[in-house]
């Protein structure tokens, strides 16, 4: 059984056990968050998507939160000595998947 949930502005196919790092979430570590945007259920060859999965959500668990690798943004202009570096680290919520509620 797998769903397909967003959150973040990305969309995430999940199954329960599975651990994915989201875009960050309020709350502590240990806390339990629900994703009530939930896009497609399949259990076997059943798949719901749209209308047809009604108020279905998905219930994680809230392992970690941390920073990604950095990303070194470098602009370059040519024969007019412009160079300007900056580093992104961007932010992140390590969540376990408890269970999908259809």
């Amino acid at each position: 059984m797998y769903a397909v949930i967003e959150t973040g502005g990305k969309q995430y196919r999940v199954t329960p056990g599975q651990s994915l790092e989201v875009e960050t979430l309020p709350g502590d570590v240990g806390a339990q968050v629900e994703f009530s945007r939930v896009l497609a259920i399949a259990d076997g060859d059943a798949v719901k998507a749209g209308s047809a999965v009604g108020s279905a959500r998905v219930t994680a668990t809230i392992k970690a939160h941390g920073r990604g690798e950095k990303t070194i943004v470098f602009k370059f202009k040519r024969k007019k000595q412009y160079r300007r570096t900056q580093g992104h680290r961007q932010n992140f919520t390590r969540v376990e998947v408890s269970e999908i509620l259809a």
